[in-house]
């Protein structure tokens, strides 16, 4: 199944529109929304308040931070966190993980800097840890480099599936051997330098783990204006997508499953027009690419 979401502000002033956003993305038919994760930032709203919150006024839709900032959010708890709303929402979270970019923001929350190298194993450690303390089974003791449980009961419900953000070679070889998925950065797509490069990092580390690279779905962050009309051309310059009309909204989604083998979309609407766009992608795109998906 192809997977349609969309990013909802976390800004504090829009606290109210963020609500009745994933509200009507839940009646719309879409699988999940996403916020973004800066605890650095006083202006915005945190990210697991606003899953929690949306999850209680919404029953179907699914919620992803997009991704949790893992530095500020400390593997045990974290752990907690989302098994707890798994099982109050009937599994309807997706846990988005990633290793930590922003740091001089982080170090403002009173958490040590870590360098690229230990941030990549503390991340790895992360998954470990969240997987360990979940599913039930004996108390778990973990004696590792960045945390440390001792006789810590696991949580019966099962760990929601890891999404990544990872981005360096370190970061996605541990994508390849734990994750469920990856979400490129940068909103980088299918036909990106970022993606052809990186994807197969992740691949060979996966076979390297026994696994089937194709266990880790990838699922893709995608900016871009829905216009009215037809445009020229759909992508700039550079190779990104600008966006264009719901048709060829469809076309080009509809290829990068079926050529591509794309497992999801979260749509992040520009600034302007908010409700239209949101409108638009979860009535009208995400409808027919998985129609167009289901022919094929």
């Amino acid at each position: 199944m192809v997977v349609f979401g969309a990013g909802i502000s976390t800004a504090v002033g829009e606290a109210r529109q963020t609500l009745r956003h994933a509200v009507q993305l839940d009646r719309d038919g879409l699988d999940l929304f996403t916020v973004s994760d800066h605890p650095y930032l006083g202006g915005r709203l945190d990210a697991y308040s606003i899953v929690g919150t949306a999850l209680g006024a919404t029953g179907s839709i699914a919620g992803l931070v997009n991704v949790t900032n893992l530095p500020s959010r400390p593997a045990p708890m974290l752990a907690r966190t989302v098994t707890s709303l798994s099982e109050l929402t009937g599994g309807r979270i997706v846990l988005g993980l990633g290793a930590g970019g922003y740091w001089d923001g982080i170090v403002k929350l009173g958490v040590p800097r870590l360098d690229p190298g230990a941030a990549v194993r503390a991340f790895e450690e992360a998954i470990t840890v969240i997987r360990a303390l979940s599913g039930g089974g004996a108390p778990v003791t973990f004696d590792g480099e960045f945390y440390q449980v001792t006789e810590l009961e696991p949580a019966p419900t099962t760990a929601p599936p890891i999404w990544t953000g990872s981005v360096g070679p370190k970061s996605l070889a541990v994508t390849g051997r734990l994750a469920d998925g990856w979400i490129p950065g940068h909103a980088a797509d299918w036909l990106s330098e970022r993606y052809r490069t990186s994807r197969p990092i992740i691949d060979a580390a996966a076979v390297e783990a026994g696994r089937d690279p194709a266990d880790v779905a990838t699922i893709y962050n995608f900016p871009g204006v829905i216009t009215p009309r037809p445009l020229a051309a759909t992508r700039g310059g550079d190779g990104r997508w600008i966006g264009g009309s719901v048709e060829q909204w469809v076309e080009e989604l509809t290829g990068a499953v079926l050529e591509h083998g794309a497992a999801g979309f979260t749509y992040f609407p520009p600034d302007h027009g908010v409700d239209d766009a949101l409108g638009r992608w979860a009535r009208e795109i995400a409808p027919a690419v998985r129609e167009a998906v289901a022919k094929a």
